[in-house]
């Protein structure tokens, strides 16, 4: 049959389970998954139409209508915003000839926001037909949008010139750049992979890998911090006759980017750790999340597997250790902040909306089409293989006696060095900026917009768990920028748009909680404002998950930290003001009758 839809089903035996990935190769082939593909979906893979127009409607990078030739999706987060997003923005309305979020008339391009890509450290960058375009300028813009006029294909319009620090992978044909600046036990040189599998996993049983990484004290590197060690043993004693490892490389934290690195960088790595997790717990099954942002890398990503397969570090009978079968894939997110929450991560994979579970159970108990299954970041993974290599005293030797080992810092903002910096716990932000060449801060975001914003009488705070704890993402702003404007509102629109609506605290409370913080900006703001958005956030703390838990942050932080700022705005003794302007209300509703024609 040569239906293009139905020929991607067969490709994936009609698995509804696999009904992500069914959406994005139609959305690849068609440009677009309309009502007519979404029926043949159903009716195929045996669910019903509502359940595949809930996925659909779920994830940012599907749409059920067309959305150009070449799709630009242009970050506009906060940093791409400081390095002048606007103006790029700007440049493509011209040159394209329609606004952002719309499509040409002729259908040709089409232009679209985006949160952020993972290109904090090359910023204003864009994602066009899923090839990544860093440090955008308007002259490239007009190269750009030259090219697709004449039709070229994607590829052609990046050029040739990948500059200075560019990957030196070939199959990474992209104008990315790693920006490494310090390197440790993940990213050192020279390391072979497999090495740790042949050498130690072959002498040793399931329990003694869980008791390494046990006396090792390492804890998840996503952000939460749960014991790795706890968790892989969880999962081992957990009934079931499947078990899986994930991989989340979902790192849609704004401002993080190291799990793009690493994935660039040491690929095998991180499979590496995937078959010694699957082995601690029992395991013959792994599926590589990566977020959609990053599909430039799939190719590559699938590439290493091969060759790892063909090394017999995947597979059967992996390393010569009789019946140890385990093999991975990879799933690609669609464009989902919320999917970095390990449950909601587990039903994206399903093919479901990205929605977390309620726990209990817990995925090491029922995971994945309900077997127990380990969910582990992306350096967790990493550093797992070294501390099998070097053993847990080595790792227990760095950084704090709550936090060791090292920790990969993704930094940008305004600093002259933006890039990846692997330093072991205990730093300080001090450090930091330091490190980073950053001068003139008045403020650094630690921990992307779930962590906190403080100002520099906080600077001399240290990075562990039990002070500021961070996924990763450093993002520092100095003394000419409008905090409460450019920062912590562009936060809150961030938290608003990623909800996944699940929750009416989450749906409902930060929207209210930014309409406040307009009216603060707008000059309207009075003291009982600023009370109020302290008082709204509290039931923010019953959410289901940490999206909702955290999405007041932007703006509790900066009151806690920075309060002057919401002083200088805020109207000294007066108790209400309700923000209405009637004078600007005249002169609008003047200008509408003004344009409203008049019959004759």
């Amino acid at each position: 049959m040569n239906d293009p839809v139905i020929n991607i089903i067969e490709k994936y035996n009609k698995d509804y389970t696999r009904l992500m990935d069914i959406l994005i190769d139609v959305q690849d082939e068609a440009g677009c998954v309309n009502e007519d593909a979404v029926h043949k979906i159903a009716d195929a893979i045996g669910i019903s139409v509502v359940d595949v127009e809930q996925t659909l409607s779920f994830y940012h990078f599907f749409s059920s209508e067309p959305r150009g030739k070449y799709t630009v999706y242009l970050n506009n987060s906060a940093v791409a915003i400081m390095m002048g997003r606007d103006m790029i923005a700007g440049a493509f309305e011209q040159e394209a000839g329609c606004s952002f979020n719309s499509v040409t008339g002729d259908g040709l391009i089409g232009l679209f926001d985006t949160a952020c890509i993972g290109m904090n450290d090359q910023e204003p960058a864009a994602i066009i037909n899923n090839e990544i375009f860093p440090r955008l300028t308007t002259k490239k813009v007009r190269q750009i949008v030259k090219g697709m006029r004449e039709g070229r294909p994607v590829e052609e319009l990046r050029g040739n010139d990948f500059g200075d620090g560019a990957n030196s992978h070939e199959l990474v044909r992209s104008l990315v750049r790693n920006n490494i600046k310090r390197k440790g036990p993940v990213l050192e040189d020279g390391y072979k992979v497999g090495s740790v599998i042949r050498e130690h996993l072959t002498n040793m049983s399931p329990r003694e890998v869980i008791k390494t990484i046990k006396k090792s004290n390492i804890r998840g590197r996503g952000g939460a911090g749960f014991p790795t060690g706890m968790k892989w043993d969880f999962c081992r004693r957990a009934e079931g006759d499947q078990k899986y490892i994930f991989c989340n490389a979902d790192e849609g934290e704004p401002g993080t980017f190291k799990d793009r690195v690493i994935l660039t960088e040491a690929p095998g790595l991180i499979i590496e750790g995937m078959v010694i997790a699957a082995y601690a717990v029992g395991a013959s099954e792994g599926l590589l999340y990566v977020r959609h942002e990053y599909k430039y890398l799939v190719k590559y990503l699938n590439k290493v597997m091969d060759e790892m397969r063909a090394g017999n570090l995947l597979g059967k009978n992996i390393a010569g250790i009789d019946g140890f079968d385990f093999d991975v894939r990879i799933q690609l997110g669609a464009g989902a902040y919320v999917c970095g929450e390990e449950s909601a991560l587990i039903e994206s994979a399903e093919g479901k909306r990205g929605e977390p579970r309620d726990r209990p159970p817990f995925p090491v108990q029922k995971g994945y089409l309900e077997k127990p299954t380990v969910v582990n970041n992306v350096e967790t993974l990493c550093l797992a293989v070294k501390i099998l290599k070097n053993g847990a005293a080595w790792f227990r030797d760095q950084g704090t006696e709550d936090s060791t080992g090292t920790k990969i810092l993704s930094v940008s903002g305004d600093c002259r060095e933006a890039g990846v910096y692997e330093v072991t716990w205990g730093f300080t932000v001090n450090d930091v900026l330091k490190t980073v060449d950053a001068e003139q801060v008045q403020a650094v975001q630690v921990g992307g917009p779930s962590g906190a914003l403080i100002g520099p009488d906080e600077f001399d705070r240290v990075l562990c768990y039990s002070d500021l704890s961070t996924g990763g993402s450093i993002m520092i702003f100095d003394e000419n920028r409008d905090l409460l404007k450019d920062v912590v509102l562009n936060f809150m629109e961030f938290f608003i748009e990623e909800s996944c609506g699940s929750c009416s605290t989450c749906r409902i409370l930060p929207v209210l909680m930014k309409q406040k913080m307009e009216k603060i900006l707008e000059g309207h703001g009075t003291e009982q404002d600023i009370k109020d958005i302290k008082e709204w956030a509290r039931p923010l703390e019953h959410s289901r998950c940490g999206l909702g838990h955290t999405a007041a942050n932007p703006i509790l932080t900066s009151i806690k930290n920075l309060r002057n700022l919401y002083e200088r705005k805020v109207k000294k003794d007066v108790e209400f003001d309700t923000g209405f302007d009637l004078h600007k209300a005249i002169r609008e509703g003047s200008d509408a009758v003004g344009r409203i024609p008049i019959a004759h």
